[in-house]
Order: structure tokens, then sequence, then C-alpha cells
């Protein structure tokens, strides 16, 4: 066995959670991750440790000698992390960014989370885009936030770890009297020839502006110039109820005045959700949010993609892990 010089505590807590468990889809389960995954970093510990930790068969897995001899020093060293954390505060609020106030998905997991540990503080913050909180993120001026991760700067990527939550259908909001919006659902070919607002040129959500080009190339439909960028959700609701164009937005989303929210079909784009946080981070709350996210997605099938729905395959495999 040879001696990295740096070692992901991430991939020992991968390794001691299998070891206990003797098994791959219940040490998944454990740690909120995609089996996939899991199997993932254990096989990049075994190649920066150049050993061999686990035998596996169909029916069991095992540890080598190898993995017998690392599983004490892996929980030494996992504990000596867990008490450094705690010694300096680990218990401090987690600072938790819903993109906007009115998005559903983050303010449902993050009210779940308090549910589960009604004992810490989770402090909702607003930074209007995954882009803009994942400086923060990285900086550890934020703990988690929300958004389409496949759609950040890999550089940006590099730093963080996200989990799946939801494939949030899309929906577009219309004045109150545009001739679609007396539809219950808009067919994307009906918005050929419109231009829709999807956030263009706002540095804080270069990611939803990427999916919305990905969903309108070759349908013929424009995007939007950009709009004053605004300060607060407010802000917002006026700037964008200034706009005669329609709005590319999610189905939970609040309508505005004298505007219209409807559902977008044939086919039925995803919003692909992940909670996101900056890689290595250790906090109760994190642990809070994921089982959050992990329970409202099983009860309410979040992680079910709709038949006929639209993603990117970027996407796609992001949501795999």
């Amino acid at each position: 066995m040879s001696a990295p010089r740096h070692l992901d505590p991430r991939l020992l807590r991968a390794f001691v959670t299998v070891a206990e468990e003797l098994h791959f889809t219940r040490a998944a389960a454990r740690l909120y991750v995609a089996q996939q995954a899991l199997s993932r970093d254990v096989r990049r510990l075994e190649r920066e440790l150049g050993a061999e930790l686990f035998l596996r068969t169909t029916r069991q897995v095992t540890l080598t000698a190898d993995g017998e001899r690392l599983l004490p020093h892996a929980r030494r060293v996992l504990q000596a992390q867990d008490d450094l954390l705690a010694a300096f505060g680990q218990a401090r609020p987690l600072l938790v960014d819903l993109n906007s106030p009115g998005l559903v998905t983050g303010r449902r997991v993050l009210h779940r989370a308090r549910e589960l540990v009604p004992e810490l503080e989770l402090m909702a913050r607003y930074e209007s885009g995954l882009t803009g909180a994942a400086g923060e993120l990285l900086a550890g001026r934020l703990d988690a936030s929300f958004g389409r991760y496949a759609g950040l700067d890999p550089a940006l990527r590099a730093g963080l770890d996200q989990q799946p939550v939801r494939y949030e259908p899309m929906a577009v909001v219309l004045p109150e009297d545009h001739p679609l919006a007396a539809l219950e659902a808009v067919p994307l070919a009906a918005l050929a020839g419109e231009t829709v607002y999807a956030g263009a040129g706002n540095p804080r959500t270069p990611e939803w502006t990427d999916l919305a080009r990905r969903l309108f190339e070759g349908r013929g439909i424009e995007t939007a110039p950009p709009l004053p960028l605004a300060v607060g959700d407010e802000e917002f609701r006026r700037i964008i109820g200034k706009t005669r164009n329609p709005v590319l937005a999610v189905v939970d989303f609040p309508a505005m005045p004298a505007s219209v929210v409807r559902p977008l079909v044939d086919p039925v784009p995803l919003s692909p959700v992940s909670l996101v946080w900056r890689r290595g981070l250790a906090h109760p709350g994190l642990d809070a949010l994921r089982r959050a996210a992990a329970r409202l997605a099983a009860e309410e099938q979040w992680l079910v993609k709709p038949a006929g729905g639209w993603i990117p395959v970027m996407d796609a495999e992001v949501m795999a892990l």
C-alpha cells in the first residue's frame, strides 16, 4: 500500500461505510449517494493507495488484508476531522441559498430539514442563481445551494459536491392577455416566433440561460435581451411585470400580477435541480438537508423522469450520479 500526499476525507468515509455494511447498496443508502458514485469513490481510493481494499463477488463483499489494515486508521482520521469541526463551530448556523423566495423546491427541502433537526439553525439566503452562489460556496461564505449543477463552469464544479433532488417541469409566465394564456398548457411549438426572457445578461444565472438556449435551439424561439438586474424578489417582480415577453420559469413559480403560469408540454422540458455544497464540508445541518431532499424525492417521485421529458444529455448524466 503506497502513501499518497493527500486523501479526500470523503473517500475515507465511503470506504469506512462500505467496510461497516459490507454491502454497497446499503452503504450508498446510508450516505445518501448513488451506488455508482459510491463504487467510483472506493475505486478512486484504491487507485490512490495502490491497494485493493475489498473482494467483491455477486454474493458478498469482504475486506482484503489491506482493507483490514486501513480501517482503524481511516476511522481515526475521520474522528479527528469530526472533533476538529466540532471544536471550531460545527454547530454554527448553516447558510442555505434558495436562489429566490419564489422558488419552491429548495424552500421545501429546507423546511423538512428544519423539522428533522429543530435544535440547529438553518438560515435561508437568496443569491438569485447557482453560478452566483458557487463563488460564495467556495469562499466559505455560504454552505449549500440548489440549481443546475451541470451548467456550472468545470472549474467551479471541481470544488463542489452535489446530490440530485428533482426533475422540475418547466413553465412559461405569460401576460394574462397573451393569446397563449387561454391554454391550460403551452406546447413548445406554440412558442415559435416568440421572444422569451430566460435571464440573459444576469451574471448570477448563466446556467439557467444556457438551459434555455439548449431548449430553444431549432424550435424558432428567440431569447429576449437582458433586463435590468433585480435586487430582491419585489424588484424582480416589478421588472418582469414591465416586459410583454413570455418568461421561462418552473411549474411552481408563483404568478405575478397581471400574469399567468402555464406548464410547457410536447415535450415536457425539465429543469434539473441538485443540492450543491462545498466539497469536504461536514455539518449536521448539511446531513439534514441531504436526508430531507432524499425523503421528499422518494415521497413525491421528484427523481422519476416523466415519459417524454426533455433534458440535455450533460444534465441527465449528472442527475444519474
